[in-house]
């Protein structure tokens, strides 16, 4: 079964994880120092928060959460039909977890990554969806400039 994942970049955490404890009525079920997750059932979705000094607010990124290989290849595949760039990320390290992941960029530069998580890890790990979508959004342009005229 496929879970939606949101993640917002906040720059204060102990009230960010008061606010969205009291919205969801339920505490996350990680909490660090950076970082705090929320998976709900009602409404289904993976809510995460993080605090880097290196990030903008706002949103982070959107994603599908999947159980199981079948349903990442199952997306992966979906994107692939509707002839939607994506690049593969496997044994991924970022927010305090392991996952097997396929990234994309939507029309208007927001990122998505469709993953499975694998297990847990102790350190938050790099979070590699901007460089992702920075890598992205330059081949789209490579496929979209016009061709030079000789």
């Amino acid at each position: 079964m496929k879970r939606l994942h949101v993640h917002v970049s906040v720059d204060k955490l102990d009230p960010s994880i008061a606010f969205y404890s009291a919205l969801f009525g339920a505490e996350p079920v990680v909490q660090k120092a950076d970082y705090a997750k929320w998976l709900l059932d009602d409404p289904r979705v993976n809510f995460a928060i993080s605090r880097k000094d290196d990030n903008a607010t706002g949103l982070n990124h959107l994603g599908v959460q999947v159980e199981t290989e079948e349903e990442l290849t199952e997306v992966y595949e979906r994107l692939g039909r509707a002839n939607i760039d994506s690049q593969a990320e496997s044994c991924a390290r970022c927010c305090y977890a392991e996952s097997e992941k396929h990234w994309a960029i939507d029309p208007t530069g927001i990122v998505w990554e469709a993953y499975r998580n694998m297990g847990s890890i102790a350190v938050y790990g790099d979070d590699r969806g901007q460089h992702v979508a920075d890598v992205l959004t330059a081949r789209a342009e490579l496929v979209e400039a016009p061709a030079a005229k000789p």
